[in-house]
């Protein structure tokens, strides 16, 4: 069973931040609990993914992703720079080690945006990482929300539809889920866990 109790410290003492996972099926608004996140608490530091994807439009290099090619992506698994990665509708996305660990070490909260692949893999590296499923109200309207974006061809949203089954299916290994009803109210309880604080 997870626990919260795998903390340093005891009592009221204040608890070293420890990374927290951000993840969920595709289309369930992670990237718009992020965006609200941005705004409401910039004291919590948002890791940036390398992809091997082109940016969408209005997305910018070093804010939203780092974009890159195959073969640097190549060069950066090599070198063990990426915590974990993983390969999702044609393209590879991955985080940067350093970073995370660096914000950690200074005591800042640090939120990672991943898929299950990437969920399960910092569960293996960082055992002590809270892993928080972001769920949506139901099935029909992830498939809804999926079908509406019109940024994607079919057989995309297709493969999104397939990826997202199983992930739901993964719910069971996070520690906590969240249902997307409410963005804002997402938002407070996922910082109160991130900071230890009641919601």
């Amino acid at each position: 069973m997870p626990s919260e109790s795998r903390a340093h410290g005891g009592g009221s003492s204040p608890r070293k931040p420890r990374l927290t996972v951000l993840s969920g099926p595709s289309g369930v608004g992670k990237s718009t609990v992020v965006a609200e996140l941005r705004r409401s608490h910039p004291e919590v530091w948002l890791s940036v993914s390398v992809t091997t994807r082109k940016p969408r439009p209005g997305e910018r290099h070093g804010v939203e992703y780092y974009f890159v090619d195959d073969a640097e992506f190549d060069r950066m698994i090599a070198s063990g720079e990426l915590l974990e990665w993983a390969e999702f509708a044609g393209h590879r996305y991955g985080t940067p080690r350093t970073p995370v660990l660096q914000r950690l070490a200074a005591g800042v909260p640090a939120l990672l945006e991943i898929d299950l692949q990437g969920a399960r893999q910092v569960r293996a590296a960082m055992p002590d990482a809270l892993l928080v499923f972001l769920a949506p109200p139901s099935w029909e309207e992830l498939e809804r929300r999926l079908r509406g974006r019109g940024t994607e061809p079919a057989d995309v949203i297709e493969r999104r539809l397939q990826a997202g089954r199983i992930e739901m299916a993964a719910e069971k290994e996070f520690d906590v889920t969240l249902v997307n009803t409410d963005v804002k109210d997402v938002c407070r309880r996922l910082i109160a866990l991130m900071t230890n604080s009641p919601s």
